[in-house]
């Protein structure tokens, strides 16, 4: 059994286990997502230190750019754990909600929560003026996500949810909704 397949069979028994261990590794995966998110702007604000490189808004225009997309990317993610929450979930995959979820943001892409975090990170990289940060960290974390979930993730939510997973991956784009469809 690979490595991969190993971190899947985990996954799936978490996310299938009883009730308590659910619980109790739901701090867990949430302090070591954290810790992966802070590791970035981290590694980022340091390269550009170690570079020397130059801010990406002048220092009066931080705030007033930035604030808006922190506030987008916070107001997304907080709505996408708000249907988790509703449907006896948490946003962590060891305590994954027990159906698929397609209400609100999840009725128009997968992940509006990683969405959500992507935009905080977008965010934060102008408020600090990290040049590092949008344009080589950002894009590596929206990368390891994406590897994460199509092969990690995914494949547990098929072994879980089955067919209604397959369906609702056929129908919904992962980060970003189509045009001309309207948000609930």
């Amino acid at each position: 059994m690979s490595l991969r397949e190993r971190w899947i069979s985990v996954l799936h028994r978490a996310a299938t286990g009883t009730r308590r261990t659910r619980n109790l590794l739901t701090p867990v995966g949430l302090a070591v997502f954290a810790a992966f998110v802070a590791a970035f702007v981290v590694a980022a604000l340091v390269v550009d230190r170690v570079l020397g490189l130059p801010g990406l808004l002048p220092e009066g225009a931080r705030l007033p750019v930035s604030i808006p997309v922190l506030v987008l990317g916070a107001a997304l993610t907080i709505w996408s754990a708000a249907h988790f929450l509703a449907a006896r979930g948490t946003p962590v995959p060891f305590n994954p909600p027990p159906t698929v979820v397609s209400t609100g943001p999840y009725g128009h892409v997968r992940n509006p929560m990683l969405t959500g975090v992507f935009v905080l990170l977008l965010g934060l990289g102008l408020l600090f003026g990290s040049p590092s940060l949008v344009v080589v960290f950002l894009p590596l974390f929206i990368a390891l996500n994406v590897w994460e979930l199509k092969h990690i993730e995914e494949p547990e939510l098929v072994q879980r949810l089955g067919d209604a997973y397959v369906t609702y991956r056929r129908r919904t784009p992962m980060f970003l909704p189509r045009l001309g469809r309207r948000l609930d």
